[in-house]
């Protein structure tokens, strides 16, 4: 990289920085720190939505599926997306009907505190993680740019996004989000797609050099495309970094139209990195040999001019930061609005509420970089993130919503059931393992639907 690329680094993120400590100014209150005063426009939600999840596991993972698997490593982003479509056309309404800010919240609605605590540490959990499968990639494209350590790398990367997220919070993001949506967009579908094109010789030569298991898109089996949906499907939909976007939504039409935009753009998002990985097997097969999940960033290097190269990182950086400042500012809405204060200061004022959310973010972040330290591999935290939530959350949230006859207990033994074992699961089998999803979401749905059955016979 030349002067003119790391010049595009430095305006880029001051302009990010200067925003956050502008957002110091505007979030005054709690509502506007945790959903921006819920006053987002179509085209600003949007934004705003597909920058929380399409971040780096969504960029350096896709182009790492398509270096090694070819299209159908498709399916690992457009499941997320169709997940975001199917919670904003389908559940929405009920949802944000009751005006809550966390999936904690409508859990104490449908079935009390202790399903609200054991909630709230579930989703933590899971958003926390996201928010490490981010640090991570971000640390990755750090190491790589300017040839640091990874430690070095995630330190850096880790502190300069988190710090305005704690600063400014929602407000802020959801006009950092939008810049980094434009960002990304003309850098990975302006630029990056047609270089790795036009590197090989454009696309009919590209589907002519890779080999035939590559240009199929049922190439890793029907069994292992519907484990995908199962685990990011149903995980983003009950995702709170997703919801809390939904939630700035000016109406209900704009965050159900962003939502069905978000599922479109998945899908063009998804072939585009599949495709880049692609040219990346042509170029370099040697990588196989090396560290895959290297593909992107040793494909720009390669290929793009200074300038270009600027651009096209710093694209991949708004990726990554919009992700990890949205489900760190996610996981401390858990902590703070369902744990803190209802059971350890229940007289909190709201300025006094907005501190503590700050403060708990700044903790949360430390957290973050730590384990992202140590776990240093993106695809297997996000298996393990996904695999906590959804085993976990999904069933007592969309159970609750539509049978009114699932009780409390069952509710709060499913979730601790079901955790447990997520956890075994990954213990024996590994964090990759389709099973382990499977089992928890079939013992939680068991429990709930066969324990409040009984309950309900027993109280009558």
């Amino acid at each position: 990289m030349k002067t003119i690329d790391f010049l595009v680094f430095i305006i880029y993120f001051a302009a990010l920085i200067s925003i956050g400590i502008v957002g110091v100014l505007k979030a005054k209150s709690s509502e506007k720190y945790m959903v921006a005063d819920r006053n987002l426009g179509l085209f600003m939600l949007f934004g705003c939505l597909t920058a929380v999840f399409l971040g780096g596991s969504s960029t350096i993972g896709t182009s790492q599926l398509g270096y090694e698997i070819g299209l159908s490593g498709f399916w690992f982003v457009f499941s997320l997306g169709v997940g975001i479509t199917i919670f904003g056309l389908f559940l929405l309404d009920r949802i944000m009907d009751l005006q809550v800010i966390t999936i904690s919240e409508l859990l104490y609605r449908l079935f009390g505190h202790r399903v609200r605590v054991m909630g709230a540490v579930v989703t933590a959990m899971y958003t926390l993680m996201i928010c490490v499968t981010q640090v991570i990639a971000m640390g990755a494209v750090i190491s790589q740019i300017f040839h640091w350590p990874m430690m070095t790398a995630i330190l850096v990367g880790g502190s300069i996004v988190f710090v305005y997220t704690i600063l400014g919070g929602m407000w802020t993001l959801s006009i950092t989000d939008v810049i980094q949506f434009l960002v990304m967009t003309i850098g990975m579908f302006c630029i990056m797609l047609p270089m790795s094109l036009h590197s090989v010789g454009g696309l009919t030569s590209l589907f002519e050099q890779m080999p035939a298991s590559h240009l199929s898109f049922f190439n890793i089996g029907f069994g292992e495309i519907v484990n995908y949906f199962v685990t990011y499907t149903l995980g983003v939909m009950v995702g709170q970094d997703i919801w809390q976007r939904f939630f700035t939504g000016k109406t209900k039409r704009i965050s159900k139209t962003s939502g069905v935009l978000v599922g479109l753009y998945s899908a063009l998002y998804s072939i585009v990195m599949v495709i880049v990985g692609m040219c990346a097997y042509v170029l370099f097969p040697h990588i196989q040999n090396q560290n895959t999940q290297n593909v992107f960033a040793h494909m720009a290097f390669e290929i793009l001019p200074n300038g270009l190269l600027g651009i096209v990182f710093a694209a991949l950086i708004a990726a990554i930061m919009s992700t990890a400042s949205g489900t760190l500012l996610a996981s401390a809405t858990i902590i703070s609005n369902d744990l803190l204060k209802p059971y350890v200061f229940k007289n909190m004022e709201d300025h006094q509420f907005l501190g503590m959310t700050r403060l708990t973010t700044f903790i949360l972040a430390i957290i973050a970089i730590i384990i992202s330290i140590w776990v240093k591999e993106v695809l297997v935290a996000i298996d393990i993130a996904y695999a906590i939530l959804t085993g976990g959350i999904f069933m007592p949230v969309v159970l609750g919503l539509f049978i009114k006859r699932i009780t409390p207990q069952a509710a709060f033994y499913a979730m601790i059931a079901s955790v447990i074992v997520v956890f075994i699961g990954i213990a024996i089998a590994g964090p990759q393992s389709t099973a382990t999803i499977f089992y928890a979401i079939l013992v939680n749905a068991i429990i709930l639907l066969i324990m409040s059955r009984f309950q309900r016979k027993s109280a009558t």
